[in-house]
């Protein structure tokens, strides 16, 4: 802080015995009117309380006294003008320290106080004090605060009131009192000292700047008041607010000295606008990496939009990460869901185009799209007013047409959707309280690697972690729990959805998913998904049970590993594809590993199955899927099998199946045994040229009884004499109605007993 050198000579006035020639009548300025040789002034040599002093009669309506010499005004410094006067004959007049306040060109600074509290002596004879406290800052006990634009004073006296009356005066005294405001062991500065008025109104950023400057590795004070700060701040002390800011949206506040969201709710003193200000910085500054909440619950009133808190940013990939703490919901209309209902042409050769939208104006950007033809987690991505047009996030697969849709836009804590690209965004050790008001977070339109770990999402209205583009690239979702805000619903009431995807390459691991409608809605290839527990069971006896996990891309390349999948399905489809009947030149259903993990029900029904396949078009097969080495156990009620093909809109075609392992995996409570390959054990009573023998349903998803891999007999072969036959016989798969049996044909009748291993696929 600059400071003047207490009981300096130079800040004191020359003395009224020196002459009067440096004393103005008026405002102190250079070629001013002096009091050398006025009439109505004189030099009293030795009264008998003030020793040599000035005696002046009174007789304009302001007398003005001025020392014309420049003392200094410097940022932070107090300075205490002083004297003692009487008054001697005549009327008795008031008495006030007066002053020009000068900028540093020389000019008056119009609007600041120039004047002290007035003083009146009762009597004659009376010796009184009369002084006033001249600083920059505006502090208690400062008579005239001048701002940060004073560099000097023209300091002396005004004698107001009754003319006609003679006051002496005591030579004037100036002294420096900082001090006395900022004791000199402190290591903190205040804003007051640098011209900071707060407010409200005037522009107090010089002075946060100034008083940046003089910190010294000292904190900023903020005191009470609001303080209006008109452009971008960047204060490298720590800040404590006992005050609060006002900024333009525009305008952006790094507190680089201390960078975290309680010193930022401070400042504002309100907490969504608190971590809009800090998210603006950690998105507009590069001294910081990570948004430390500190442990706090951050509450907010409304969603944090980047339009609101950060206009204009449509980009960003450096990384960012907000940390430790809580974002709890505050109730309100500001989270109501929006549905507009719209008629719309869509044509399967723009397969993310909707035209002709009516009600485009409504539809806002991260609507989910519902409706016929239309597969789950399918979201508007952009929108063209003008054009009447809506960019989707996954094609429709109910072909071209015109019909109506629904857009239904929810409300979410943090929302990204208005940005092009976020990269390398994470959330590490965050709490989202939900609590049934709000959805968690919403991706922006592109990005890669953003990142959850050992996150909380307790109770999301409609959606935990929504992805309406492809932001969603390389996710990563690690240790966090997923708490449902349906978990006294029957299991097919639910609507809610953990996560969902559209990018490739997502890791989802060790992570926990408490009765949502859906764990995760995934399309893309590459995704891995370990270490995992979702549960979407309910207290029905016999209920229904739902896919926990949908996987929507034909070719999916992803890994199912070492998982707890409890009351729910893994369910394939291809809803995403807008010629959803399989194109001769694509791949259809495979990529697919299932391994090393445990499935469970309890209390489902005897149809209820882990896994199901649900082709959107016809033409479809299995082209690579390996399920090996799982655990499938039913506590209550038994199930007849794991598996099956959901036939609601298509069957698979049983011909094309190849490169399918169903092998290694446990059964308790399953009535039905299910491989690929499976052993098959037949015994041929009667002797006969051909044996026909049932594969009944033990291969996966009713496979056909395509190939026989090979045949053992388990006992001798024998002719109707019970003659050995040693010949080998020859196979035909794909036999019957059902396209489950298979013949072994021999040269001569004959009876035995064998045992088989029968394929449903063929070889790549």
């Amino acid at each position: 802080m600059s400071t003047a050198v207490v009981g300096s000579k130079a800040l004191m006035p020359r003395e009224f015995r020196l002459g009067l020639n440096l004393w103005s009548r008026t405002d102190g300025t250079a070629n001013s009117p002096t009091w050398a040789g006025q009439a109505n002034a004189a030099i009293v040599p030795a009264d008998e309380d003030l020793g040599t002093c000035l005696e002046i009669l009174k007789l304009d309506e302001v007398t003005s006294l001025r020392y014309m010499k420049q003392t200094p005004v410097s940022p932070g410094t107090y300075l205490r003008i002083s004297t003692r006067v009487k008054a001697v004959a005549g009327n008795i007049p008031g008495i006030r320290v007066a002053a020009y306040a000068g900028a540093s060109n020389g000019s008056n600074i119009s609007g600041v106080i120039q004047v002290g509290p007035t003083i009146t002596p009762a009597s004659y004879g009376e010796v009184v004090e009369v002084s006033a406290i001249v600083g920059t800052g505006s502090r208690d006990g400062v008579d005239m605060p001048w701002g940060r634009t004073a560099s000097f004073g023209y300091f002396g006296l005004d004698l107001v009131g009754d003319n006609n009356g003679s006051i002496r005066i005591e030579s004037m005294v100036i002294e420096d009192v900082t001090s006395a405001f900022v004791p000199g062991m402190l290591d903190w500065v205040d804003v007051r000292d640098f011209g900071a008025l707060g407010d409200g109104k005037a522009d107090d950023r010089a002075a946060f700047v100034a008083a940046n400057q003089a910190a010294n590795g000292g904190q900023i004070v903020v005191p009470a008041g609001t303080f209006y700060i008109g452009s971008d701040l960047s204060l490298s002390a720590p800040v404590r607010f006992v005050g609060t800011l006002k900024m333009p949206r525009t305008a952006r506040l790094a507190l680089t000295g201390k960078f975290d969201f309680p010193t930022y709710a401070a400042a504002f003193g309100d907490e969504t606008e608190g971590m809009k200000r800090a998210l603006q910085a950690l998105f507009g500054y590069t001294d910081h990496s990570t948004l430390d909440l500190c442990g706090r619950a951050v509450h907010l009133t409304e969603p944090l939009r980047v339009s609101d808190f950060a206009p204009g940013l449509a980009s960003f990939a450096n990384r960012r990460v907000i940390s430790n703490g809580q974002i709890a919901i505050v109730a309100g209309s500001a989270w109501n869901s929006k549905a507009v209902n719209s008629a719309i042409t869509y044509n399967v050769k723009q397969p993310l185009l909707l035209t002709g939208v009516n009600n485009v104006a409504h539809i806002e950007v991260g609507a989910r799209v519902s409706g016929n033809g239309v597969g789950r987690e399918v979201y508007v991505s952009a929108k063209n007013v003008g054009a009447s047009t809506v960019t989707l996030s996954q094609p429709l697969y109910g072909g071209t047409g015109t019909r109506v849709l629904t857009f239904t836009r929810d409300r979410y804590a943090f929302d990204f959707s208005d940005m092009d690209h976020l990269a390398r965004f994470n959330f590490d050790d965050v709490e989202f309280l939900l609590e049934g008001n709000a959805s968690g977070v919403m991706l922006a339109q592109t990005g890669t690697m953003n990142c959850f770990r050992d996150c909380y999402f307790t109770r999301p209205k409609d959606r935990g972690i929504t992805s309406i583009g492809t932001a969603c690239q390389g996710m990563l979702v690690d240790r966090c729990e997923f708490l449902s805000n349906e978990m006294g619903d029957l299991a097919q009431n639910r609507k809610s959805v953990a996560i969902n995807v559209n990018g490739n390459d997502t890791k989802i691991r060790h992570n926990r998913f408490i009765r949502f409608g859906h764990f995760m809605v995934a399309n893309g290839g590459g995704h891995m998904i370990e270490g995992n527990h979702w549960f979407q069971g309910d207290a029905a006896q016999n209920g229904v049970r739902f896919g926990g996990l949908i996987l929507t891309q034909t070719n999916v390349q992803a890994t199912v590993t070492g998982n707890y999948i409890d009351n729910c399905s893994i369910e394939w489809t291809n809803e995403h594809d807008v010629l959803p009947d399989f194109q001769g030149n694509a791949y259809s259903f495979g990529g697919l590993t299932i391994t090393g993990n445990t499935f469970l029900a309890s209390n489902s029904t005897l149809g209820f199955n882990w896994l199901v396949m649900k082709p959107f078009g016809t033409g479809h097969f299995i082209h690579g899927l390996a399920v090996l080495g799982n655990v499938f156990k039913s506590l209550d009620n038994k199930i007849t099998r794991v598996d099956k093909v959901d036939t609601t809109l298509a069957d698979l075609d049983y011909t094309r199946m190849r490169n399918i392992q169903f092998q290694g995996n446990m059964f308790n409570g399953v009535l039905n045994y299910v491989a690929n390959p499976v052993d098959v054990s037949f015994t041929q009573a009667k002797a006969a040229q051909r044996w026909v023998v049932p594969v009944d349903v033990a291969l996966p998803f009713n496979g056909w009884a395509r190939r026989v891999e090979s045949v053992v007999a388990t006992t001798a072969i024998t002719n109707s004499s019970n003659g050995k036959v040693s010949e080998m016989p020859w196979i035909q798969g794909d036999l019957g109605s059902n396209k489950k049996l298979v013949g072994i044909n021999w040269s001569t009748a004959t009876k035995g007993s064998i045992s088989m291993r029968v394929r449903m696929d063929t070889p790549n």
